[in-house]
């Protein structure tokens, strides 16, 4: 038997091939991420004597090409989680951190765990492109949160509350009104200025050339609202130039947080869970996706704890002898980005409080039994992966019989 430990990182990968008795077959060596040596690897490890197994860390992205071209090979390929090579003793009071040291340590994971390691499985390129998607919609989120933050700071300096006017959502081109309302209105003079009738009609005619309702009771609730505010920088170009630069980058980035929204929720639409997932209460065109691209495919996970597992929603256990921990808390060595998704769900159903779901009426429950936020939300968060990981690997199981059929 033959473990082939690899340490990925950006550009080159560290391997080391060991056998039992800390037999060494290659010392660690660096394997940079180009066709010819990629290939050269490939030859070399089928070119072993007996079983092969490869183990490397599930690592951000840079771990995925490796494993996709040595299992695209017919090698056997193991991704496991960092956590676990990092808790794997080395009977050494020495613990170094280099990208040699760590090759080692996983092949002598790999040598350890051989019986338990499971193969990679490639994720499909609709699943792969959706996880990505959403990684880069939750940085896209990000950015506009920061951008929105940064207006609404700037107009405190010029027009005060001018964003609290309004409380339309945003559109599908990720407009939305109180940001155009103060491009216009970059400033409280900006409106004070007129009369009120003036003021009104140029409202009047703003909401018609931007396609937004008009209400003429909400120009006279601006219009008195504004006559009294205080305004810190003056109204100069200097100004207007700011505001205007703030409000062109909030727009750019609502306008990809949109364009991904939806191309998300398209793509998210061909796979086949789609109809069971965006049936469940608290699931919608954006978490719906958001959800589909973290589980991935769900018939990976053998058990319904493997998946709660994965999620790190699962509760910890803490006994010893006469010892036993009630509360434990839960492992969070799962997906970050799962559990916010789950924990947004979660929040919308006890904002929607739905008397007929069984997550909500559970968390409803815990709470009323007087148990914390977090832990009300994280037991709904677990009932929740349960339920979907039945109904969804049950509706694959029936759309696989039916296709054989």
């Amino acid at each position: 038997m033959n473990a082939v430990g690899i340490d990925v990182s950006k550009g080159k990968s560290t391997v080391t091939i060991r056998r039992p008795g800390d037999v060494v077959v290659m010392p660690p060596r660096d394997i940079p991420h180009t066709q010819s040596e990629i290939n050269a690897l490939i030859e070399q490890i089928k070119g072993l004597d007996g079983e092969t197994k490869v183990c490397m860390e599930h690592t951000g992205r840079y771990f995925e090409p490796v494993a996709t071209w040595l299992s695209g090979a017919g090698i056997f390929v193991s991704a496991v989680n960092p956590v676990l090579i990092r808790d794997f003793g080395d009977d050494s009071l020495r613990t170094p951190k280099t990208d040699k040291a760590d090759s080692k340590k996983i092949a002598r994971y790999t040598l350890d765990r051989w019986t338990k390691l499971r193969q990679y499985g490639n994720m499909d390129k609709i699943r792969n492109q959706l996880k990505t998607m959403n990684r880069q919609f939750g940085f896209y989120m990000n950015q506009k949160t920061a951008m929105k933050n940064n207006l609404i700071a700037l107009i405190d300096q010029t027009y005060p509350g001018a964003n609290d006017f309004f409380d339309s959502p945003a559109r599908s081109d990720g407009s939305q009104k109180w940001v155009d309302f103060v491009h216009t209105y970059w400033h409280v003079d900006c409106v004070r200025s007129k009369s009120p009738v003036a003021f009104t009609e140029h409202y009047r005619n703003w909401c018609r050339r931007k396609g937004y309702n008009f209400s003429a009771a909400k120009a006279e609730n601006i219009y008195r609202l504004s006559s009294d505010m205080i305004a810190v920088f003056p109204k100069d170009d200097s100004t207007k130039l700011l505001i205007r630069q703030a409000v062109a980058m909030l727009n750019a980035a609502s306008a990809t947080v949109e364009s991904l929204r939806l191309k998300m929720d398209e793509t998210a639409s061909s796979l086949p869970e789609y109809p069971v997932v965006m049936a469940m209460n608290g699931v919608g065109p954006t978490l719906g996706p958001q959800l589909m691209a973290e589980i991935g495919d769900v018939t990976r996970f053998t058990h319904r704890g493997a998946l709660t597992a994965f999620a790190g929603v699962d509760p910890g256990k803490n006994d010893s002898g006469q010892h036993i921990q009630k509360s434990v808390p839960t492992t969070k060595k799962g997906s970050p980005y799962l559990r916010k998704t789950l924990f947004q769900i979660m929040d919308g159903l006890i904002k929607r409080s739905p008397a007929d779901d069984a997550v909500y009426a559970f968390m409803d429950k815990k709470r009323a039994q007087g148990k914390p936020y977090y832990v009300y939300m994280t037991a709904g968060a677990n009932k929740f992966l349960r339920i979907y990981y039945g109904r969804v690997k049950e509706y694959l199981s029936t759309v696989a019989e039916t296709e054989e059929t």
